[in-house]
């Protein structure tokens, strides 16, 4: 959208000076759907910026339905401020209610448009950096984290038909999961690219879910026990469900998020807990399985008996009147006896499997007997 004009630092600035101007015709025409007079000071910031954006961006106009949108505005605006200042009846006061709705039904025209403009230049300047990242050794890593806040921003806002024609076309899933797969990166960067991913998908899962399920995401993932990969699988689970646990055990994953219940970091075993319930609840026979002969039960009961330990640090007082792993054998049994994933018999087996592993791992009969105990008659999960 922006012409070529000479150096980057020129072209930089006339892009900078072009979004302002956007999102601030955004951020007015949006106060216009109300009826409202020619008074309005949504009306006369709009109308100031009209006349910014043609003396301001005469190289880069913009583009023709959008001018000729402001200028009906205009038009519109000033019948609504003669009919206003006309005599008073009947057919002034009509007339006044007509150019109102006039006036506003052009707004959202004006912010529909202005939307898809600045969507596609997030979309645009963001899938432009990562092509250039791929030939070339150095990177801004503040821009480029910037760009994808930026797309993360335009993601929140919810499903939008124009959106998702623009991120279809740019292929920006691919790159996304290209920076997230290559260790070249920074450790933020990568994460960064993680929780876009992650967003991609919860803005239309119909068509992002097969990226994630044939693409590296999923090993990238699973491979470091960083927070917020476990925060994005997390919701990924929760997302895609069976086919998503399916990957994650086809790759080996479901072993990575059992040892993680080993970390050091109280954080990482919660999320991996977490983690761990959801496979619990949607996966499917191997996934269960590998989980449970990776040692799962018996980390879930040093965790419920680790209350007051010192892995808890400065949290160790809290952590004493409230043990997040309190009962957590029972409540994964519970998440697989309730989940989706597993026949009935199949629920059955693993039950008798989780009570087996339960004796064999607690070191005393009192212990063995109070967790049986909540196995069999349940918990919350």
């Amino acid at each position: 959208m922006i012409e070529e004009r000479g150096g980057g630092v020129e072209k930089m600035e006339a892009h900078q000076q072009l979004i302002k101007i956007l999102e601030a015709l955004n951020r007015v025409s949006h106060d216009l759907h109300e009826p409202l007079d020619s008074d309005s000071s949504a009306i006369k910031a709009l109308l100031e910026l009209r006349t910014a954006s043609g003396s301001s961006l005469s190289s880069n106009p913009l583009p023709f339905s959008l001018s000729q949108h402001l200028s009906q505005l205009a038009d519109s605006v000033q019948d609504l401020h003669n009919a206003k200042t006309s005599r008073h009846g009947l057919i002034s006061f009509l007339t006044r209610r007509v150019k109102s709705h006039e006036v506003s039904r052009l707004a959202a025209e004006i912010e529909s448009e202005i939307q898809a403009l600045i969507d596609r230049e997030a979309v645009s300047n963001l899938t432009k950096t990562l092509a250039e990242m791929r030939f070339s050794p150095s990177f801004d890593e503040d821009k480029l984290f910037n760009e994808m806040s930026v797309l993360q921003k335009t993601l929140s806002r919810g499903f939008d038909i124009n959106l998702q024609d623009i991120l279809l076309r740019s292929g920006i899933f691919a790159n996304l999961e290209w920076v997230l797969c290559n260790p070249v990166f920074p450790k933020r960067v990568r994460e960064k690219a993680a929780i876009t991913m992650k967003d991609l998908v919860l803005f239309n899962k119909d068509v992002f879910v097969g990226s994630v399920l044939l693409g590296g995401s999923i090993k990238a993932l699973v491979s470091t026990d960083s927070l917020c990969y476990l925060q994005v699988l997390s919701s990924l689970i929760k997302a895609i469900k069976s086919p998503f646990v399916d990957e994650m055990e086809s790759c080996g994953g479901i072993s990575n998020i059992v040892s993680y219940l080993s970390s050091n970091e109280l954080e990482i075993k919660l999320m991996a807990m977490e983690c761990v319930m959801e496979i619990g609840y949607f996966g499917r026979k191997e996934a269960v399985e590998a989980m449970i002969n990776g040692d799962l039960i018996k980390r879930l009961v040093d965790l419920q008996r680790s209350e007051g330990d010192h892995i808890y640090g400065r949290c160790r007082e809290m952590k004493k009147k409230n043990n997040p792993f309190e009962r957590c054998v029972a409540r994964f049994a519970v998440q697989v006896e309730v989940g989706e994933g597993l026949r009935q018999r199949e629920k059955r087996d693993f039950k008798v499997q989780i009570l087996n592993k339960v004796r064999e791992t607690c070191v005393s009969d009192a212990e063995s007997a109070t967790t049986v105990a909540e196995v069999l008659w349940g918990s919350s999960p």
